[in-house]
């Protein structure tokens, strides 16, 4: 039986994974200067230090790398707290699970605070009984610590909870140490999605599918 879900918030129930390829674009548009073609693929594999320096190097800008830095993450922070949409189905999915007395948690590589922010004004924040970051827990999600400690705090067991990721590398972390685990498509996040759905018990193209998955997963 179910009695516990784990969701991953960016590209799950947070539609968020397009702003982290429109960073620097943004940002420059910002400061009315136009962005070369291409400057999202150029910027996606960098951190955020060395796309500033990136942008210092190509770009007429008077801010420092450090002052660049702070400014993105500025635009981040706002983002998160102003604009960013939930995934469709998000709220309809996690009443269905509340109404079935699923209690539910959140593991996240996002700041707290910026999702925190974005989940209270969707008012999807009350369904969960805590959010977890990596970056307070201090490992990845290639470990699978995060998933405990959100179970431990529900008070289920693996076997009886659902993991919700759109990244095929979390959802095999997931998978091998015991979660029953659920793919999630993101236009916007893991390119495999072959191997997504081939490692997921349940994949889903739209949240709003899950429920039809409901009774073959509780058997």
């Amino acid at each position: 039986m179910i009695r516990g879900a784990i969701f991953d918030l960016d590209g799950v129930l947070l539609d968020s994974m397009g702003i982290w390829e429109d960073l620097g674009a943004r940002y420059l548009r910002r400061l009315h200067i136009t962005p070369e073609s291409g400057l999202n693929e150029v910027l996606f594999p960098m951190s955020m230090e060395q796309g500033a320096a990136y942008l210092k190097a190509h770009y007429p800008l008077q801010q420092s790398e450090a002052e660049i830095c702070g400014g993105i993450a500025r635009m981040l922070k706002d983002y998160y707290a102003q604009e960013v949409p939930a995934k469709p189905g998000a709220a309809a999915l996690l009443a269905f699970l509340a109404e079935r007395g699923v209690f539910m948690a959140a593991a996240t590589s996002s700041p707290r605070a910026h999702v925190t922010a974005a989940l209270d004004r969707l008012g999807l924040l009350p369904y969960l009984k805590a959010v977890f970051t990596t970056g307070e827990v201090g490992v990845s999600k290639h470990e699978p610590v995060i998933y405990h400690l959100a179970a431990e705090r529900l008070g289920t067991a693996p076997e009886e909870t659902l993991v919700f990721e759109d990244s095929l590398y979390a959802l095999k972390t997931a998978k091998t140490t015991g979660f029953r685990t659920v793919g999630v498509l993101d236009a916007h996040g893991e390119t495999d999605q072959a191997g997504l759905k081939e490692a997921a018990e349940v994949y889903l193209t739209s949240l709003t599918e899950f429920p039809d998955h409901w009774e073959p997963l509780n058997k």
